[in-house]
């Protein structure tokens, strides 16, 4: 009897179940070099969970999937003691790595409790909710160090390996925040100059 898995199929041959968005970010992982599920997780801790998150629970079933789709190659390579597996990006992951990369973005969401409380916040002394924003503005601050402090790495990544993307999104999200910042400050600014007796608590 032929013991046949997935990963000897080619992609083109297989229907394969829509990938995840972690799916897609751990093939992006990936793509430039084998990683461990641990390197991939602290990556994305550094890069990417500025805007997309990703958590241990949801990397390794995505590199169990993503293996047995023969969209990556795991090969055992222990630490000592520790069991250690590499997984390196296949000719089909690849592929479907590109695809993903040329279909137009789907998910234009962003989640921010502070908007969703100050949207209700009708209901609250403007002074109250003016603390709303100040802690927006003091996160949104807080934001623009840290990712000013990994941009001369950045800087650095991209002059060694001539990908000029990463910098791209890491100045985006510090324009973005600045001006986010920049934002609750005058709104804040408004609501101080507004009459504090128009609400009682």
């Amino acid at each position: 009897m032929i013991d046949i898995t997935l990963k000897d199929i080619s992609k083109r041959y297989i229907c394969i179940v829509d990938l995840s968005p972690t799916a897609y970010v751990i093939l992006g992982m990936v793509s430039r070099e084998p990683r461990s599920g641990y390197e991939i997780k602290a990556l994305v801790d550094d890069t990417t969970r500025f805007f997309w998150a990703a958590s241990y629970g949801q990397i390794y079933p995505e590199l169990k999937r993503l293996s047995e789709a023969g969209l990556l190659d795991g090969q055992d390579e222990p630490r000592g003691e520790r069991k250690r597996t590499i997984y390196a990006i296949t000719a089909d992951g690849e592929d479907e790595l590109k695809g993903w990369l040329r279909r137009p973005p789907e998910t234009f969401e962003m989640r921010e409790e502070g908007l969703l409380k100050l949207f209700f916040a009708g209901v609250l002394p403007a002074g109250e909710a003016a603390q709303i924003l100040r802690a927006m503005g003091g996160y949104r601050r807080g934001l623009v160090e840290r990712l000013r402090a990994i941009e001369p790495l950045a800087k650095e990544k991209r002059d060694e390996a001539g990908d000029p993307y990463p910098l791209m999104v890491l100045r985006g999200g510090i324009e973005f925040n600045e001006w986010f910042a920049d934002w609750c400050e005058r709104m804040e600014a408004g609501l101080v100059r507004s009459d504090p007796k128009k609400r009682s608590s």
